[in-house]
């Protein structure tokens, strides 16, 4: 009997863990960070663009831009419709810029996306 319960334990445990584990709304977010190609950010480790020129042209190759956020976070931006969109011309023109972005998060796997409600340039450093 034991035995059973615990099976029965495990298994509902393995069917609920996906659906808790994902968050079906997104929570409200601000993050400052650079408007940076996505393969740049993995691949090369940037922690900044390596000028605004080399991100657009990797965005008008077709390569997804991010959000580099302060903290190394990196952000996917999504669009909340059906169907969806790319989200490049929206963030096209701050390529290679610091921003201040502002949205709502979702996070799934490790991962981290924001459906951009607003974008401007970050404030200068004093």
């Amino acid at each position: 009997m034991k035995m059973y319960l615990a099976s029965i334990t495990i298994l509902v445990s393995a069917f609920l863990a996906p659906a808790i584990a994902v968050s079906p709304s997104g929570e409200p977010v601000a993050v400052t960070g650079y408007v940076i190609d996505s393969a740049c950010a993995f691949t090369k480790g940037l922690e900044k663009p390596i000028s605004a020129d080399c991100a657009r042209a990797c965005a008008k190759a077709g390569s997804p831009l991010v959000l580099l956020a302060d903290d190394g976070t990196i952000y996917w931006p999504i669009a909340d419709t059906t169907p969806s969109s790319g989200q490049n011309e929206k963030l096209l023109p701050f390529a290679g810029q610091k921003v201040s972005a502002k949205g709502k998060l979702f996070q799934r796997g490790g991962s981290s996306a924001m459906v951009v409600e607003s974008l401007e340039p970050a404030p200068k450093a004093k």
